[in-house]
Formats: structure tokens, C-alpha cells, sequence
């Protein structure tokens, strides 16, 4: 039987948390350090689309495919986008290392330490694709569609 594990990167989406602090205050926060480091993300439209048109192909045996979108993306960028659609300056400022555990856990997480190391991954670059960047599949929607849809909601 044919199987397909689908290993996107990070979600575009999660800046979903970050659109009420661009309004209101121009700061977002960061976990992904530094700021100008870019990371494989992904929309996840792009995911259904690729989930869509793998059920369509023939194939034998296990696939493991890597998505990513056009291009990685920096904190940075993501401040950008959304001061180009908040029409407003907005910036990016690092979470130290330090606090992550017990802010983790004042937001309701019982064992934050998951989540700890998966930013650690991709901080320190130890989450990444097998292949790097160059044997991803990519999607098509840009960083700043999602960014939009997201102030729009």
C-alpha cells in the first residue's frame, strides 16, 4: 500500500497570535531568534493542496514529502507584512530563552518542554528539512496573503 507522511514547515498561521499586538501596540513577540533568521513556513492552503494532489498520484512503497512556501521567512518579515497591511510601523522583539517555561505554563501548558525544543530546532537549526531547503516541494502563497487574511478575519 502507498503511504505519504506530508512534513510541512511551520505554519504561516501561527501569526495569528501576533495580529491583536501589531494593532494595538506595533511590538510582536518572537520565539524564533534571531529576528533576520529565516525558516522554512508554510499557508496551510498550500498544504491541503499538496495533500489533494498527492491522493491523486500513483506511487508504491513510502514517501516523506517536505513543503515549504516560495521562500523562507524572518520575525522580521513578518513585522514587515504587517506594517504594510496595518499601514503602521511594526516590529519584532525576542522572547528570551529564559522565560519561555514559566510563561508556557502561566498560559495553561502542563509540560512546556515540547514545545521548548521544537523552537529550539529551528533555532539553533537542527530542525530542517533532510534535503535542506533545495529538496522541499514549494508552495505558492506568499506570507503576506496569509498576513492579510488574517487582519481581515
Amino acid at each position: 500500500m502507498p503511504l505519504a507522511f506530508l512534513r510541512p514547515a511551520w505554519f504561516m498561521e501561527n501569526a495569528a497570535w501576533d495580529v491583536a499586538p501589531a494593532r494595538e501596540s506595533g511590538i510582536i513577540q518572537s520565539f524564533l531568534q534571531p529576528l533576520d533568521k529565516p525558516v522554512p513556513m508554510i499557508a496551510t492552503a498550500d498544504i491541503g493542496r499538496v495533500a489533494s494532489e498527492l491522493l491523486q498520484q500513483t506511487w508504491s512503497g513510502r514517501r516523506i514529502v517536505e513543503i515549504e512556501g516560495p521562500h523562507r521567512v524572518t520575525p522580521n518579515d513578518i513585522a514587515k507584512g504587517f506594517s504594510k497591511i496595518l499601514g503602521r510601523p511594526v516590529h519584532a522583539k525576542v522572547v528570551p530563552r529564559e522565560t519561555w517555561e514559566a510563561l508556557f505554563k502561566a498560559q495553561g501548558t502542563v509540560v512546556p518542554e515540547p514545545r521548548i525544543r521544537m523552537l529550539d530546532g529551528f533555532n539553533e537549526g537542527w530542525i530542517e528539512f533532510e534535503s535542506g531547503e533545495s529538496g522541499s516541494i514549494k508552495g505558492e502563497v506568499e506570507l503576506e496573503t496569509v498576513l492579510k487574511s488574517l487582519v481581515e478575519r
